[in-house]
């Protein structure tokens, strides 16, 4: 047996294949084991990774005495039951996004954590882009001041993906908001520095994914009659300290846009700044002059969604905190779930983030 790190890996499917390169590059982790509900995926994976522990059923990895480290890549409404399942049986655990699809569940994980005294962390794959870290770093030498205002959306034209996992709330546990809006809104909030969320007044609804003859450009696909989640969200947080979020979701949208279109603005005393163009505006109050700057970026050393299964594997190895700790995930789906509560509530909703 070697002395890496031992990783299992629930879900075989499309996110896992964008792990692997992160553990295969990693000094301290390989890839031992594998599950999947379909067996059929099972050889041909092994094969091309050199596993040969396979199974279907995810308690028979998370039990073997061997595995050290847990990923988490099925879909997400499993992720609760088999995270704190792998946390009480003293694995390390870095599970897919959205953590969790309630604050509920996600408390559940803290306090299986807190319990087994392993690391748990959340794959936001978005905070290991260079361009968020370079903007972040502006931000913390103080570039903006207080960030007073944000502006944040992911929005697709014709982009809903059609996969039962997706648009089934069973599986899902909601749509754009909790598959995408968990993205932008995770970068927004650490941008901003976690400021805590006291209110949401929100919408979610399917505006178009309904109507006769729907259809998303991914494949011409029409999207089945029965799809029960929404296609398109939008809130206003209000946060303790002051400061508001404009948020916007979809995966559906007469927008302008090739593919999808991801961006956020934030606002301070000192400054703006907009990612992921690394743009900086700020005023000169004495000569009365605008004037803008962008950060010259280099090119990222390895891809986000590997970086971060590479990063926790040093985390776990050096004994490093949680590079994106569960409490972090918490703001995020607090804020998502007052979305949807909004929306039955047809009013402002008050939320709150105590563990």
């Amino acid at each position: 047996m070697s002395d890496k790190l031992q990783v299992g890996i629930i879900g075989l499917g499309g996110i896992a294949r964008t792990h692997m390169p992160g553990w295969l590059a990693s000094e301290y982790a390989e890839v031992s084991a594998g599950c999947d509900i379909n067996p059929q995926i099972l050889p041909e994976w092994g094969g091309t990774h050199g596993v040969s522990k396979l199974t279907t059923e995810p308690l028979e990895l998370i039990q073997d005495p061997d595995i050290d480290i847990v990923d988490v890549c099925s879909p997400n409404m499993y992720h609760t039951e088999q995270v704190v399942a792998a946390l009480e049986a003293g694995k390390h655990v870095i599970c897919e996004k959205p953590l969790a699809p309630t604050p509920a569940d996600i408390r559940k994980m803290i306090t299986a954590r807190d319990r087994s005294g392993k690391l748990l962390m959340t794959a936001q794959h978005f905070r290991f882009r260079g361009v968020s870290q370079a903007v972040k770093e502006e931000i913390g030498a103080g570039a903006l001041g207080e960030i007073y205002h944000a502006r944040s959306w992911m929005l697709r034209r014709s982009g809903l993906p059609v996969r039962p996992t997706f648009i089934y709330r069973q599986h899902s546990g909601g749509g754009p908001t909790i598959d995408i809006g968990v993205h932008i809104l995770d970068l927004t909030l650490w941008l901003m520095g976690h400021p805590q969320p006291v209110a949401v007044s929100g919408v979610a609804r399917a505006a178009l994914a309904k109507r006769p003859g729907a259809f998303t450009s991914w494949g011409r696909t029409p999207i089945p009659e029965d799809i029960d989640v929404e296609d398109f969200a939008a809130a206003l947080i209000r946060f303790d300290n002051g400061a508001t979020l404009s948020l916007e979701v979809s995966w559906l949208l007469h927008h302008n846009t090739d593919g999808e279109d991801a961006r956020i603005w934030l606002y301070g005393t000192e400054g703006g700044c907009e990612w992921p163009d690394a743009l900086f505006l700020a005023n000169n109050y004495e000569t009365q002059q605008l004037y803008n700057r962008t950060l010259k970026l280099t090119q990222d050393a390895m891809e986000p969604h590997a970086l971060e299964c590479f990063e926790f594997a040093r985390a776990v190895a050096e004994g490093l905190p949680s590079p994106v700790p569960a409490e972090e995930s918490l703001y995020v789906q607090t804020i998502l779930d007052g979305i949807y509560k909004s929306q039955i509530a047809s009013r402002e909703v008050e939320i709150s983030v105590a563990v």
